[in-house]
């Protein structure tokens, strides 16, 4: 593969995925670009190959939830807003301050403490077991633990932006291409995009985990299930942020606060499921 570069940046960093059509799915690691290379085998019973844009399409909506599954919901949504409290007030404050801090020209200005409290503290979410981070972060001089932190934000959120955020979250997720900081991985990745984009990202902070995840979570309120990840077409990656959208239009507007509307799936999922009909 390394002979071949890619048409829009002329990367050489890309690999292929073999097709049943007998060609190959090139995708480039740099910008995302895909292409098919090679001569098809012509076999009308084979599937069609996969792009990104078309497993998107592909993707589960809100219109594949059924009726009565959505009635429930909706009466969930009345009982838990009648006798659950408001959203944290310390979260506005905490995100506005993080807001800043990794925006471009405020990046570089991130303080190893700041960013060490970002990764341990709970607020707005809690990131769970981070040992591996803290382990990593103490091995070395925090000056050049941060820099490597804010590296993997600045990935993340600006660039390049020929690759698509979910592609970009993949290979942060996956490492291997000497970006950032390794153990800052989808908890903590995730977490800087709820900060940066409230109105976009709920806080539930990883695609599949027992019953926190949004995977689990979608299974358990909405009654869709979600494909597993894996390294070639359902990257965690753009899965992550596939089931993040989808979670938010399911939720819809009665809940327009995310930190309230993730509180809401987090208690709907241990009401009893209805069963198919």
């Amino acid at each position: 593969m390394a002979l071949i570069a890619c048409p829009k940046c002329n990367s050489e960093d890309i690999n292929g995925t073999p097709q049943p059509d007998s060609r190959l799915l090139i995708h480039c690691e740099n910008c995302g670009h895909e292409w098919l290379r090679g001569e098809a085998r012509r076999d009308p019973a084979r599937p069609a190959v996969r792009t990104i844009d078309s497993l998107h399409a592909a993707f589960p909506t809100a219109t594949d939830v059924r009726p009565d599954v959505r009635e429930r919901v909706e009466m969930l949504k009345s009982a838990f807003l009648l006798d659950h409290a408001g959203p944290d007030p310390a979260v506005p404050e905490y995100r506005a301050r993080y807001q800043e801090l990794f925006s471009r020209d405020g990046l570089a200005t991130a303080t190893p403490e700041q960013l060490y409290h970002f990764a341990n503290s709970d607020t707005v979410a809690s990131a769970g077991n981070v040992s591996a981070f803290n382990r990593a972060w103490k091995a070395q001089d925090p000056h050049k633990a941060a820099q490597l932190v804010r590296e993997s934000i600045d990935h993340l959120l600006y660039g390049p932006e020929s690759l698509r955020l979910e592609d970009r979250l993949t290979q942060l997720i996956e490492g291997g291409k000497g970006i950032g900081f390794p153990p800052f991985k989808e908890a903590l990745l995730t977490k800087v995009l709820c900060v940066v984009e409230p109105d976009r990202f709920l806080p539930i902070l990883r695609y599949s985990a027992a019953t926190e995840g949004k995977k689990e979570i979608t299974h358990l309120v909405f009654d869709l299930n979600l494909p597993p990840a894996d390294k070639t077409a359902w990257t965690i990656g753009r899965l992550a942020v596939w089931s993040n959208d989808l979670l938010r239009s399911l939720v819809g507007n009665d809940i327009p606060d995310l930190q309230q509307a993730t509180a809401f799936l987090k208690w709907a999922r241990n009401r009893p499921v209805l069963s198919r009909t």
